[in-house]
């Protein structure tokens, strides 16, 4: 099982540069411009903040400034909220329905509160607009490997993917197919949504492996 592992471990689809490459995109603009630039650009202290934001702490949590800062060398909490404020500032501009919230505890991405009555209608009440690492790992293998079973899934992380795979479908980031040579055979794919939130007109413009050496 060790030497499978390892195998797995230097994929250029391995989990790790799979998840690593979707958090550093979180932070890219989809423009001509920007798609030029040099990789460092799309990996900066905004971005990096603004997939933490994303991802979130696992038990929902705020994030404090001090814990985003120490994620990145030679930044200073002062410097994270500055980014937080050009973000906050960015997302009005454009109209967003994200926003950063900031309370003594820290920092939350969440929708916009004049959009709350939508969210509550469409995705419930305690639904939350962050992953967990755990479910960036499952969307991850979706993303790349679909259509894709659970057995798959699971397989690639070594643990069971059920609960996983069922939220990220609550959250509409992915669905269930159905071959019609096999309706009784679950499978996994992205939607609509996911190409929306990773700011992508196709799956087509998925980091490709080259793009993950960096990871």
């Amino acid at each position: 099982m060790a030497d499978g592992e390892d195998k797995t471990d230097e994929s250029p689809l391995s989990i790790k540069r799979l998840t690593n490459a979707f958090a550093a995109m979180l932070g890219r603009k989809s423009t001509a411009a920007e798609e030029a630039a040099p990789r460092e650009a799309a990996v900066d202290t905004r971005s990096i903040t603004e997939a933490l934001l994303f991802v979130g702490r696992p038990d929902n949590q705020p994030l404090s400034a001090e814990s985003i800062a120490a994620t990145m060398r030679d930044i200073t909490p002062d410097e994270v909220s500055a980014v937080v404020e050009q973000l906050n500032a960015e997302y009005a501009e454009d109209d967003s329905a994200m926003t950063i919230v900031e309370s003594a505890a820290g920092y939350r991405l969440t929708l916009r509160e004049d959009l709350s009555r939508v969210r509550d209608k469409f995705y419930g009440k305690v639904q939350q607009a962050t992953l967990t690492p755990a479910a960036m790992e499952v969307l991850s293998i979706v993303a790349y490997r679909q259509p894709v079973d659970l057995k798959t899934i699971d397989a690639m992380r070594a643990q069971k993917s059920q609960s996983l795979a069922s939220s990220l479908v609550r959250r509409g980031l992915v669905e269930i197919r159905r071959p019609e040579k096999s309706p009784r055979k679950v499978q996994y794919a992205t939607t609509g949504r996911f190409l929306q939130v990773f700011g992508l007109s196709s799956i087509e413009q998925l980091p490709q492996s080259a793009e993950f050496e960096a990871a």
